[in-house]
């Protein structure tokens, strides 16, 4: 046992005596004997020494607080806590019960309740910390809690999301200058640099929940934590650490009556809930951003984690999932044993994933199983029907590939939702024009959302395209604050007609115009700036429009 003028500690064996220590120290004149037998009783019943170890010890502190009125009332305000000085991080020593006020932010996530603020906020509360969950894509900013923060955490996790967040944190610092700040998710690390010119002070990577719960517990024993010039955080940039996940915690979250519904055959709208059964990718195509964080890694949700977080959207209302993992697929054994458990559980649920092209055609002896359980749609990144510009993205399949798989999907009756990045620059007119046939001649025109025929290829910092040589002479330097290596396609035309067709989408979108006109909007604009003619005569319909249900959320990357 020592005592300093304000600390009380000891560093023994894990098995403590709590009455004799209480009554030890409760018998000291006046100093010490303001502690409260609760606060004494109630951390000790809760540590787990055993798991712990022996490396533990108790800290305790005591600060003089005077009464408003400039009096002493009580003249110590006390905290107690047990420390593990096994802490990885090698964070400073704390008084776990102080907790830090929390907020994580996210700016946008496709319409879908957040799963990057959802799960740490779980990992947080349980350490009990103060946390408030902000999605402003459906919520107002409360100044308030950002006032009150010591950390404001912001989710990054796309491309929009980030330069949505850029512009937010001017705000963010006005409203709170000495809170910490730091982002989080998939754009962090690779745009670290820029954004600690913003003052964003700790940057976190791939599995982030970890390092979200060393960084609160770092800022209980060091102020704001706010990192000096030069300095590095401790929590590594990029964490690919296995974690053991918690159920995603989703109070303080609009319901998900509030988020994107599934429009079904009938015009009914069905309220979809959103989780996640695994993260990373264990592919490497050159365009992707997940690439340079995870690096062919995936990391899986323990999957009565992932059940137990849809009981839990289901007794809030929602009647559909969406399975946000790049890819399904990438566990396969995971994948069908999680959702016969989900279809057994709840037959009435139907859900949405994304798959690759690859992996509908190697695991296609699967695919009915999805039908059956409840599979409303399949979302699958296509990007181009040009083999070379796939070579190019090494996706991992060809254009016969992709007609297969909408092939196997007609005769199994499932819906297959193709994504594409038709502009890029290697694209052509000509390769546009191909683009838009292929859809027409496989009535594929309602299963694409028309966004997806303006989507432009990003090249993030990282990228793998950076690898190819012919990349290189069409790219501007780095745009920190675009998030992207400019470029320009070398035929003028190309660009101006994806600002015209971004310009059709957008403003169709908001007129509500039914997925034909518009794409019939863009087919002409399209010829037009090939000087062709424009014909559009009606295809034979192979599937109708009734049967192909569809996310009311535009998909923005």
């Amino acid at each position: 046992m020592r005592q300093g003028l304000n600390i009380l500690g000891m560093n023994e064996a894990p098995v403590f005596k709590p009455k004799q220590i209480f009554q030890e120290n409760a018998q000291r004149k006046r100093k010490f004997c303001e502690f409260r037998h609760a606060l004494f009783f109630e951390e000790f019943e809760t540590v787990d020494f055993k798991r712990l170890g022996a490396d533990v010890e108790f800290v305790a502190r005591a600060e003089g607080i005077p009464r408003v009125d400039g009096h002493p009332g009580d003249p110590f305000a006390v905290e107690a806590a047990f420390y593990d000085n096994r802490n990885r991080f090698r964070t400073p020593r704390s008084y776990t019960n102080r907790a830090v006020n929390i907020v994580l932010l996210s700016t946008y996530e496709l319409g879908r309740q957040p799963f990057g603020l959802t799960s740490p906020a779980a990992w947080l509360r349980k350490r009990g910390h103060q946390v408030t969950v902000l999605d402003v894509a459906r919520q107002p900013l409360e100044q308030a809690a950002v006032r009150e923060a010591s950390l404001v955490a912001i989710y990054l996790p796309m491309h929009t999301a980030t330069r949505l967040a850029v512009q937010l944190i001017p705000a963010l610092r006005k409203l709170s200058p000495r809170a910490h700040l730091c982002g989080y998710g998939l754009y962090a690390p690779m745009n670290a640099e820029y954004l600690r010119t913003l003052g964003v002070s700790t940057i976190l990577g791939g599995e982030f929940e970890d390092g979200l719960v060393h960084l609160a517990e770092r800022l209980k024993g060091n102020g704001n934590g706010n990192a000096k010039s030069g300095v590095l955080q401790p929590e590594p940039l990029i964490s690919l650490a296995r974690q053991k996940f918690h159920t995603p915690d989703r109070h303080g979250l609009p319901l998900p009556a509030k988020y994107a519904q599934v429009i079904l055959p009938s015009g009914e709208h069905r309220i979809a809930g959103y989780t996640e059964a695994s993260r990373g990718c264990k592919h490497l195509c050159r365009h992707c951003p997940i690439v340079p964080v995870y690096n062919g890694v995936f990391r899986v949700v323990d999957r009565e984690v992932v059940l137990e977080d849809i009981r839990q959207q289901v007794a809030s209302g929602a009647q559909h999932i969406t399975f946000g993992d790049p890819d399904f697929f990438n566990g396969i054994g995971h994948a069908m044993v999680l959702v016969e458990a989900l279809h057994g559980e709840f037959p009435q649920l139907t859900y949405d994933v994304t798959i690759k092209i690859e992996h509908l055609l190697k695991h296609k002896e699967c695919l009915p199983r999805l039908r059956d359980t409840g599979c409303l749609f399949v979302t699958s990144a296509v990007e181009s029907v040009d083999d070379a510009v796939l070579r190019r993205l090494d996706k991992g399949h060809t254009r016969a590939d992709f007609l297969e798989v909408n092939r196997i999907f007609r005769e199994l009756g499932m819906a297959l939702q193709p994504t594409f990045v038709p502009f890029t620059p290697w694209t052509t007119l000509g390769g546009y024009l191909d683009v838009l046939r292929v859809l027409r001649e496989n009535d594929l025109i309602e299963n694409v959302a028309p966004i997806q025929l303006a989507i432009r290829l990003l090249i993030p910092a990282g990228s793998r395209l950076l690898e190819l040589g012919d990349v290189q002479h069409l790219l501007d330097p780095f745009d920190p604050s675009a998030l992207v290596y400019p470029w320009t396609n070398p035929d003028p035309r190309v660009d101006a007609l994806n600002t015209e067709v971004e310009e059709i989408a957008a403003v169709s979108e908001k007129l509500k115009r039914p997925r034909r006109a518009i794409f019939e909007r863009i087919w002409k604009a399209a010829h037009e700036a090939a000087g062709l003619q424009a014909e559009f005569t009606a295809q034979p319909v192979l599937v109708s429009r009734a049967t192909i249900p569809y996310l009311n959320e535009p998909w923005y990357c």
